[in-house]
């Protein structure tokens, strides 16, 4: 059984296992899965609206409160571009950017994690996943870009010219496509960057640097727009981060 509190990062999706405290409110630049290992969560989706579940797929962009409940939780975000979420739109869109218990029910926690460990969306859903809708070239080349690394972010005007667009139809094209804003994905992608740089050591200053962030200051306050909590809380308690 994969150790508490890890963390696992593929090339276009990123898992954790374990303990959470309750975010505050946050929106994802990436779709991602939630599920109850030993219990249900709370999700928070607006001014008096609180459901309680065991699963739940949340699209990009939709501001939230996740309240584990004290609960082991797995949370699985996948990219935008990875072919599972491309199937996903069609349904995001009929339910409002939130499905609650989409996943099958956890009868065997080790089974449910070593699904979740191979990212085996399929399997993990008890839903039919229609085709997956394509993405456009373009947007999917300014991906590719953003995944190179460097030391600086990349610029919008330099992916747009790089995709021979102009920054602003570029702009409109990609949160059409992605259903975030290219600003937001880039500081997902840093983010996503810094938390790789901890498979090869702990500080949080030396990851900050991996994502290109100014400072340790400047990635927390990103991490936490990100995600609704302290890069601290969430990652000084990981027993393991590896790469797959």
């Amino acid at each position: 059984m994969p150790a508490q509190n890890s963390l696992t990062l593929g090339d276009n999706r990123a898992l954790y296992l374990g303990e959470l405290p309750a975010t505050g409110w946050h929106r994802h630049a990436s779709p991602v899965l939630l599920q109850g290992l030993s219990g249900r969560f709370a999700l928070h989706l607006g001014p008096g609206r609180v459901e309680t579940c065991h699963s739940a797929l949340i699209d990009t962009g939709v501001e939230h409160v996740f309240d584990p409940l004290g609960e082991a939780v797995a949370l699985v975000y996948l990219e935008p571009d990875a072919p599972e979420v491309r199937s996903l739109r069609a349904l995001f869109g009929r339910h409002g950017g939130v499905i609650l218990d989409p996943a099958r029910p956890v009868q065997a926690r080790s089974a449910s994690q070593t699904r979740l460990q191979a990212f085996d969306l399929p399997a993990l859903l008890a839903l039919d996943l229609p085709a997956a809708a394509p993405l456009d070239a373009r947007v999917q080349h300014s991906l590719r870009l953003m995944r190179m690394g460097s030391e600086r972010p990349l610029g919008r005007t330099d992916v747009a010219a790089a995709v021979q667009l102009s920054p602003s139809r570029f702009n409109h094209l990609f949160s059409a496509e992605i259903g975030v804003s290219f600003r937001d994905y880039r500081i997902w992608s840093q983010v996503r960057a810094a938390m790789s740089a901890l498979a090869a050591g702990p500080r949080l200053t030396d990851a900050a640097l991996s994502g290109a962030f100014v400072d340790s200051s400047h990635f927390s306050r990103m991490f936490r727009q990100t995600f609704g909590m302290t890069p601290s809380s969430v990652l000084k308690p990981l027993r393991e981060v590896r790469r797959v």
